[in-house]
Formats: structure tokens, sequence, C-alpha cells
């Protein structure tokens, strides 16, 4: 297994901030949240702490609310020593080309720290914000297009024709050295064929363990179709603590300063998305307006609180140390080897689960004794 943090490239704060996949994170009363800006110097404190926690990297997001991935990362490289940047891009911003170049010149200059998390986007408004009109359907083809043009620049010369790119020659002045892992999500029938052909780990957001398994065996047999096997991760927030009553309370604490209104508002705003991992998200607590924490408890464990006025990932670990090393087991038993997980605040949440789950998986032999090590088969 190999454990990731995330990087608040939107802010931080010890309250769910919103934002992400439709949420405008800097308007309105998400703002508020926000009691840490993402300053250069607040995200470098946060990668430490991961790195010091035991994370192997850090998933730093993209979007218009947030602050730029690679430039952030970039940064961030000379603030740490081994610490790996898993950044999120979206390919119809920039040329295949360009992307390629991009990444080979940074794992020289990071001495090989970076991984690529392909967002395709599920937001219309957003993607037009950066002129993308395409339809959704379009858009997952012409992320395939744009990673056989990555890979193959990083092999080139290469030239390639199809129907939304045209390059000849494509190629960078030195193939990056490791190549950068691949990391994708989606959850539309379009989206599956992409990661089965063309990435290292398919990612999908914290559904309960049954919809986790269905969903890894259709892209395990689409991807057995094409002759290939990925990995899978699962993307995650925490709330550990000593005991599971002080890690519930934490979430309580966390639900209290959610009012009703918040909940319409991020809803409203949510159910217009077009990803289809959003829609799976939401339905996780349609009916909830507000009530007890333990309501929002959907499998023993897996909490679905942060949905409530947050997008994306929307499903919370909770638990005492133990009990949130139970459940890692119990994703980890369905093939899941990555998981990239945040909590609130993310400086504080880091230590919580590198100094208590991170050790209990190692006491059951699941860890090396270092760092976190990917176990093989």
């Amino acid at each position: 297994m190999r454990f990731h943090w995330f990087l608040p490239t939107s802010g931080d704060g010890r309250a769910i901030t919103g934002g992400g996949h439709g949420l405008a994170r800097r308007h309105g009363q998400a703002r508020a949240a926000v009691s840490r800006p993402p300053t250069i110097d607040y995200l470098a404190q946060v990668a430490r702490a991961a790195e010091q926690a035991g994370f192997e990297a850090v998933l730093t997001p993209t979007g218009t609310y947030c602050e730029d991935a690679w430039l952030v990362t970039a940064a961030l490289t000379q603030v740490t020593t081994r610490l790996k940047f898993l950044v999120a891009f979206r390919p119809g911003a920039l040329s295949p080309t360009l992307a390629a170049q991009m990444a080979a010149t940074y794992q020289r200059l990071s001495g090989g720290r970076l991984l690529l998390n392909v967002v395709t986007g599920g937001e219309a408004a957003e993607q037009r914000r950066f002129g993308d009109h395409l339809a959704k359907d379009e858009r997952y083809a012409r992320t395939a297009e744009f990673l056989s043009i990555v890979r193959g620049a990083w092999d080139g010369p290469f030239d390639f024709t199809g129907d939304y790119y045209d390059v000849e020659g494509a190629t960078v002045a030195e193939r990056p050295d490791p190549v950068p892992e691949l990391y994708f999500g989606g959850s539309s029938a379009a989206a599956g064929p992409v990661a089965a052909r063309h990435v290292d780990v398919y990612l999908t957001w914290g559904e309960p363990p049954s919809q986790v398994a269905a969903k890894l065996d259709w892209i395990r047999e689409l991807a057995a179709a094409e002759g290939r096997t990925l990995r899978f991760g699962i993307r995650l927030h925490v709330i550990t603590r000593d005991t599971s009553k002080e890690a519930w309370a934490e979430a309580g604490r966390l639900l209290d300063q959610i009012s009703p209104e918040d909940i319409a508002s991020a809803r409203a705003v949510l159910s217009r998305s077009e990803s289809v991992g959003q829609q799976r998200m939401l339905a996780l607590h349609e009916g909830f307006r507000g009530g007890r924490v333990r309501d929002l408890e959907i499998h023993p464990g897996l909490w679905a609180g942060v949905g409530l006025v947050r997008g994306g990932a929307g499903t919370a670990l909770v638990g005492s140390h133990a009990e949130v090393a139970d459940l890692v087991e119990e994703y980890a038993s369905l093939g899941v080897e990555e998981f990239v997980l945040s909590g609130y605040p993310h400086l504080e949440e880091a230590f919580w689960f590198g100094e208590g789950v991170l050790p209990e998986l190692r006491r059951r032999g699941l860890l090396g004794a270092g760092a976190p090590v990917r176990l093989s088969a």
C-alpha cells in the first residue's frame, strides 16, 4: 500500500472548506471557512508535515479556485527531500507536447518526484472558463489522444493525427527518469476505456466498499481486454483519534458548523454537475438536511458529512486508529493499493494519521518498518 496526503492550495481551516467541482471556493460563505490562506509558507508546512508523517506524495488539485499545481509544487520541491507531488492538470488546457516537456523538466529538476493526475473535467462551466467547449464524452476522447501523444513524446519523435490533435515529431530533450506514473479517475461510461488503455492508477472517490468493488471490477475487465493490469487508488478524508469517541466528536464539531442553508446551497450547485462521480457522492447523503453526526455513517466508519458542502471527494474514514486501519484493510482487500487522504486542518490531521494509523498498519504487517511501501501481490 502507498499513502498520499493532500495539499490545500485553495486554503485550509478548522471547518470543512468548500470549493472544487463546481463550488466557488472564494465566493460567498465558503470564504469564511478559510482561516489559513494558501501561502507558500503554509503549504510548505503541510508538505513537510506529510513528508515527516510518512506519506509518499501529496495530491495538488487543479481549477479556478486554487493555486496552480505545477508552480506551487515546483517551489515545494525545494523545501522537501523525498516527498513526491501528484500534480493534477487538465488535458484541454495545454498542448500534450508541452505537457510532456514540462513533466520531463520537472523530473530532472526534482530528482524524479513527479506523479501526474489527469483530470478530464466534469463541470462544463469550469471548462468554458478555460476556453474548452467540448461536450463531456468528447473531452474523454480528447484525453485519450492527449495521453497517447504525451507517452509518445517521451519516447519520441512521435507523429500523431487524430480528431483533436495533429502533431509531427513530438519529443522531449531527454526522456524523464523515471517516467511519471499517470493517475486518472472517472465513473462515466466514457471514462472507463481511457483508464483501461492509458493510465497506471485508476482513482475512485470513497464510496462504500460494495460500490467500490463493483467499480474496480468494471475497470479490471476493461483493462484485461486491453491486455493491461492497473493499480487502484481511493480518495478519502480522514478523522482519526486515540479513541472512537474522540474521532466522532470531531466529526460532530465539523457538522455543527454546517447550516441547512449551506447544505441546500451546495446541493443546488453540485446537482447540476455533469460528473457521474459527483452524482454518486451526492446520493450518499440524499435527504439529509440536518441531524446527528452518525446519521451520515453510510458504512461502519465511513462518514458522508464532508460531501454536504464540498464537491468531489465527500466521505471520511472516522474512528480510532485501529478502526480506521480496519477500514483501510477492507478497501485493500478489494484491490485498493493507494490511499489519497486529507483532513481538516491538513497540517494537524497529517500527523494524526501518520502517528496513529500508519504504525497500526505496520504492527499488522501491512507496511514496512520505515516509510510506507507498496507490497507485491
